[in-house]
């Protein structure tokens, strides 16, 4: 299982580590500049005892015992005269080179590295010696005593950058108790006064989800509830007419019972079929997949299906296909988008009557058109056509039906990218809907 990151602790290592490369940073440039000082203030101390030794007096003196003492770390002299006679060694146990260069010179030997001064003052050299390491320890000295306040207070830093970040995050920790707060029962939005600027976006975003969300959940439990609603009508009919057919005392009560039993069956199956198509088209339920869809092949079929209803009813069905037309969409959506629009038009147009489906190309498009003569929409209920459940004057004139249909046409349509319009049906008269879609790239 992946570890859980943490933003505090992220902050805080990338703060202290920053901070610790810097202080590693400031103490290597501060060494560099301290020994670049010590350089300096050697070089000039070389050149002043170098010119202070230049007017006196020496001659040639043997060694003398007491110089076998252990060397010195600090400045050795040497002066000789023209000849190369040595007039005087300040540590003879000190081996440097008898005629050094002139000026300024470094130089290694067995004892270390050493900055050499070399002058000639009238018949004498005069020679200044330092050993290199006395530079880099003042060098080290110095910038070790620049960065031990720092190391000091790194603890005091450190605890100051962990209160700053806790402080900095706690608005986080508010909002993530005021999430914890909601529940599927109380979706009121997060208070998004005294937050941080960078903060109320992220809040913001939450009072949209919730609010999407609210709206879901409330659609879906009015749903549920007109659900509810609609199948009690049709199971409670079900029920009697079942009763019926138990007390019938002859044949043909039973049969009249049992003829009325089957049709509340079919509404109500009906009914079911309606409420899961719609559940399918629901917002949140995952989307199936679309691809390249043959619409005249898919309209074929459904008039195909639903011609022996027409001619049961006396209704005239017919059909203006063009051939192949492609589109990209959903093809199990797409034929309840058909089938609902020709079976609307068969069941509320009366006997005798006319109902043509019609899928033709327009330009770029797909035109999808189902008209009939039937009695049409009032303009009273053309604002709620739309609406789940309602029927409107249609429920009147004694139609079966749900009041599912077009408000399954309407989702699929929304889907799909396109919307669905209304109009006059055949000749001025009854309903006619249109449906336009983009044709397949294939096409």
């Amino acid at each position: 299982m992946r570890a859980m990151i943490s933003i505090r602790r992220g902050l805080l290592v990338w703060l202290l580590g920053g901070m610790l490369l810097a202080i590693a940073a400031a103490a290597v440039g501060t060494y560099l500049r301290a020994r670049e000082d010590a350089n300096a203030l050697f070089d000039y101390q070389l050149k002043e005892m170098a010119a202070s030794l230049t007017d006196a007096p020496f001659v040639a003196l043997p060694p003398s015992p007491s110089s076998t003492g252990p060397a010195s770390d600090t400045l050795v002299v040497q002066i000789w005269d023209r000849n190369g006679v040595q007039l005087f060694m300040s540590q003879p146990r000190r081996v440097l080179p008898q005629y050094a260069q002139l000026g300024f010179t470094t130089l290694s030997n067995e004892s270390g590295q050493w900055r050499i001064f070399s002058t000639l003052s009238g018949d004498q050299v005069v020679q200044v010696a330092q050993p290199m390491s006395a530079r880099r320890e003042l060098a080290a000295s110095l910038a070790l005593h620049a960065i031990v306040p720092l190391l000091a207070v790194m603890p005091f830093l450190g605890i100051l950058i962990w209160y700053t970040i806790a402080r900095g995050l706690s608005p986080l920790d508010r909002v993530a108790a005021d999430v914890a707060r909601r529940s599927p029962a109380l979706l009121e939005p997060l208070p998004e006064t005294g937050l941080p600027r960078e903060v109320q976006p992220l809040v913001h975003a939450l009072n949209g989800l919730l609010l999407r969300l609210s709206e879901a959940l409330s659609a879906q439990r009015s749903f549920i509830a007109d659900a509810a609603h609609e199948l009690r009508t049709p199971l409670t009919a079900v029920h009697l007419q079942a009763q019926l057919a138990e007390r019938a005392t002859d044949d043909s009560e039973r049969s009249a019972a049992l003829g009325e039993l089957k049709g509340g069956l079919e509404r109500a199956t009906r009914l079911s079929e309606q409420l899961l198509a719609l559940a399918r088209e629901e917002p949140g339920v995952p989307e199936r997949s679309d691809g390249d869809v043959d619409l005249s092949a898919i309209a074929r079929d459904v008039v195909a299906e639903l011609a022996p209803l027409a001619s049961a009813k006396g209704i005239d069905l017919g059909a203006d296909i063009a051939t192949s037309v492609r589109i990209r969409g959903d093809a199990a959506a797409l034929s309840t988008l058909v089938s609902n629009l020709v079976d609307n038009a068969v069941r509320y147009t009366p006997t005798p009557g006319r109902v043509d489906v019609e899928v033709a190309r327009e330009n770029a498009s797909v035109r999808l058109t189902v008209r009939d003569n039937g009695p049409g929409i009032g303009s009273a209920d053309a604002p709620r056509v739309f609406d789940r459940f309602y029927r409107g004057a249609a429920a009147q004139s004694g139609a079966s039906g749900s009041g599912l249909g077009l408000a399954i046409v309407k989702r699929i349509a929304e889907r799909h990218g396109t919307r669905v319009e209304l109009g006059s049906g055949i000749e001025g008269r009854g309903l006619g809907v249109t449906i336009r879609f983009a044709l397949s790239g294939s096409t």
